[in-house]
């Protein structure tokens, strides 16, 4: 049926895939005003929270600004799993970083900000990206701040980006957890996109497929973005459905009653 989709519209490529380069990302200005943000937080050296509901693109921002820093001067490094313990925790960031993991909490952490500390003197900033921030353990919560002290706290030899949904605000403004909220100099929060994002993300994902002409109705659009709340990972879901149903039923374009049939069986296989 994928085949058979593509084929039908004449599509040379799957359109709302994530399988895409950095560099054909779309993104409305909204979410390239936070990318620079973030990217002028890190060239400052300073760290950053950023924010969102499930889907809205806060990896989408994490992929744009990698190929934004300059690798000469900046090492980033990427830690998608937050649901570790503190020293698994730095163990993970000892193998993200090269650096072979010992055995006691301790010992990990020196590894890590002693190898900070040499980067330093070779001009290399680190960036440590941590994503799914908000399930992170609050053993994990608690140390962070120290990792963040060096030379009595008068060098900013780190950046951290801490990437979550909106609970991770919460969790950060615990008073348990202030001595680190106040080191997060930059605190972004990502918005869904609104219709007239959708209807031109659309667009853009069918251009990169070879297609340039209008596959859904405006009554269609309108329908996708207030079912997905302009949440980008569903539209890409309810969109592929649509256009697999409007290949089937021999449709050359989807319109609303078609839309609200795709949404209906993307609702029903959640729910199974």
């Amino acid at each position: 049926m994928t085949t058979a989709y593509l084929e039908h519209f004449g599509l040379v490529r799957r359109p709302f895939t994530k399988e895409i380069a950095a560099t054909d990302l779309w993104s409305p200005p909204s979410k390239t005003a936070v990318t620079d943000g973030v990217f002028d937080a890190i060239a400052d050296h300073d760290s950053v929270v950023l924010t969102g509901e499930p889907g809205v693109g806060k990896t989408c921002v994490l992929r744009s600004l990698r190929e934004r820093v300059d690798e000469a001067g900046f090492r980033l490094t990427y830690c998608q799993n937050a649901t570790l313990g503190r020293r698994d925790f730095y163990r993970q960031l000892c193998l993200a970083l090269g650096l072979k993991p010992s055995a006691t909490a301790a010992a990990l952490f020196y590894a890590v900000s002693n190898h900070i500390t040499e980067l330093s003197t070779e001009r290399v900033h680190p960036v440590f990206l941590l994503d799914e921030a908000h399930l992170l353990h609050q053993d994990t919560l608690d140390h962070l701040h120290i990792l963040l002290n060096y030379e009595w706290d008068s060098r900013a030899l780190l950046s951290i980006v801490l990437v979550g949904l909106p609970e991770l605000n919460d969790r950060l403004a615990l008073r348990r957890n202030r001595s680190l909220y106040q080191r997060l100099h930059h605190r972004f929060h990502i918005e869904p996109v609104n219709r007239d994002d959708t209807a031109e993300y659309l667009r853009a994902r069918l251009k990169g497929a070879a297609c340039d002409h209008e596959l859904f109705a405006p009554d269609a659009i309108t329908l996708l973005h207030e079912t997905t709340h302009g949440a980008l990972r569903e539209i890409d879901r309810v969109a592929t459905t649509a256009l697999r149903e409007a290949a089937r039923t021999r449709k050359r374009r989807v319109e609303r009653d078609l839309m609200a049939r795709a949404i209906g069986i993307t609702t029903y296989q959640l729910e199974e």
